[in-house]
């Protein structure tokens, strides 16, 4: 069982957005050829790039969130409308402005001194913006204090921007939703091909990355959600282990599976921005474990020479089907062979995909229980997974016109998490663990690879997603393990990346063998915005 039938199946500052529910329905797909804005000055810029600009007094992190804002509203909400953005922050010039200041009287943060970021609108800001999951059910939801990791990305120093749109309650709505709609932002588009979906549910974090709206994004995964798009907009993505980044204060829908991470354009600037909100939180007993595990500086780990004498398993299930895809599958084994990988295939996916009812199981169990206690917690009319059905309901014509809410139905039904059921199902879907674990061992592999998934498929809000037959996002996601995806070339003009993984906390050995993956390829291309693939 793929990501995407995983998904059918129930998984997974002065300026005002307009962009309702309501009136993002009414024109959900490009209406005309619109040229792109080529000549944007901040294009594919990095965080280093940024920092150097700050520091011999070119620019100031005023004048980087000005242009950000003025490329939102050109790029996403006009021109190609990309609409991955959902709400401005109307606090980040001023805190751009505070930045600054700080570093005029000699004080730098760290490398994300003023940089502006995006977050998924389902991370708590204790600020003037909503966090809502994309559901209207939830607007008006505004928190009263940041997530943890939000917390520590103010201690940063970046400049919180905005928030990003999703597929809906994270893609845990219908088993036929269409990925990166939500009733409250409608329907984020490809940057590369506009008629094309970005894939979910961090749907609005890769596309606004991708489209250069910011310097970094934060998206959420439980499977697929931060790989899945950033493979699809030609970023990096890195799904953390469990625990290395704190969960409280995100609406969840899985205590097992969910983490938080980033998406960015270059290895370098996901791994600054990885190693910048680590920290263990009181608020989530899973941080316990990533002390001593974790980095302050994941950069340390990035050599151009790491592939040398890594031992590395691609899967085979991924070495046919499409014969383009493929191709680029094979052409990169056979680079990192060159570069000194010794590369072995192995046969995990079609164990991991016998476990996929256990881990729908759990997922539907944990959901209902940790929706209940976010919204128990919070300041918003919503106090109940039944009330957000109810609301759905009264609301159908606006709140469900294209697909329903069946998997948030079924998840109400579980019971609590002292069911057997549930006892059952989490058993064994974290034998995951135990089977990959063992794969690493008996092989005596650094690392798994393959592709992560396949390039964008058409938005289809009357049939929702369709499987475009690659994906490599269960294995890591159902284990709780580190999963790192990066630009593996072109199908049609559409991003292709491939993923490397490994056991728990693995992630100065993945980020090594993704920069040196990345540095020798060099497959990153920024989107041109076309209507369709013809034109």
């Amino acid at each position: 069982m793929n990501r995407r039938l995983f998904l059918r199946s129930g998984s997974l500052a002065g300026l005002t957005l307009t962009t309702t529910g309501l009136t993002a329905l009414e024109n959900p797909l490009p209406t005309g050829n619109t040229a792109p804005l080529d000549n944007f000055e901040l294009d594919e810029a990095t965080i280093s790039e940024l920092q150097d600009k700050m520091k011999t007094g070119q620019t100031s992190s005023v004048a980087i969130t000005q242009l950000y804002l003025k490329r939102i509203a050109l790029i996403d909400k006009a021109g190609p409308a990309i609409n991955s953005v959902i709400e401005i922050n109307k606090d980040a010039l001023t805190i751009a402005a505070a930045m600054d200041k700080e570093r005029k009287s000699g004080k730098i943060r760290g490398p994300l001194h003023g940089i502006p970021v995006l977050i998924k609108d389902n991370i708590n800001t204790g600020d003037k913006m909503m966090t809502t999951a994309g559901a209207m059910a939830m607007q008006g939801n505004i928190a009263t204090r940041d997530a943890f990791i939000v917390t520590q990305l103010r201690k940063a120093g970046a400049v919180l921007l905005g928030k990003t749109n999703l597929s809906e309650w994270a893609n845990f709505r219908s088993s036929k939703s269409t990925s990166a709609w939500s009733s409250r932002g409608g329907q984020t588009k490809c940057p590369y091909i506009t008629d094309r979906n970005p894939s979910g549910s961090s749907a609005g974090s890769g596309a606004a990355a991708a489209a250069n709206l910011c310097a970094i994004a934060i998206g959420t995964e439980t499977d697929g959600s931060i790989v899945s798009p950033s493979s699809v907009n030609g970023l990096v993505g890195i799904k953390p282990t469990v625990g290395l980044w704190s969960r409280s204060g995100i609406i969840p829908i899985s205590a097992t599976q969910d983490t938080a991470g980033p998406m960015a354009r270059t290895v370098r600037d996901a791994a600054i921005l990885l190693g910048a909100l680590t920290g263990v939180d009181s608020a989530d007993a899973v941080t316990l474990q990533s002390d001593g595990k974790s980095h302050a500086d994941y950069t340390k780990f990035l050599d151009a020479g790491s592939l040398k004498g890594k031992r590395i398993g691609v899967e085979k299930m991924h070495l046919k089907g499409n014969e383009k895809i493929v191709s680029l599958l094979r052409q990169s084994v056979a680079l990192m062979e060159k570069l000194g990988a010794v590369l072995v295939e192995v046969d995990l996916l079609k164990s991991i995909y016998e476990l996929g009812d256990a881990e729908f199981t759990v997922l539907q169990y944990e959901f209902k229980d940790g929706v209940n206690s976010y919204l128990a917690g919070a300041d918003c009319r919503m106090k109940s997974l039944q009330d957000v059905i109810d609301f759905n309901l009264k609301s159908e014509n606006m709140a469900m016109p294209y697909f329903k809410q069946e998997t948030l139905i079924s998840s109400q039904a579980k019971g609590t998490l002292q069911s057997k059921e549930y006892a059952d199902a989490l058993a064994k879907s974290l034998s995951s663990r135990t089977l990959i674990n063992n794969l690493l061992k008996d092989q005596q592999l650094d690392a798994l690879c393959g592709v992560t998934n396949g390039p964008a498929c058409c938005i289809d809000l009357i049939n929702g997603d369709y499987d475009t037959g690659f994906s490599l996002s269960t294995p890591a996601a159902m284990a709780g393990f580190p999963h790192i995806t990066v630009p593996m070339g072109f199908v049609h003009e559409l991003p292709v990346g491939i993923s490397f993984f490994g056991a728990a906390y693995t992630e100065p050995t993945l980020l090594g063998i993704a920069y040196a993956y990345e540095q020798v390829t060099k497959k990153r291309k920024k989107p041109m915005f076309k209507v369709n693939l013809l034109k």
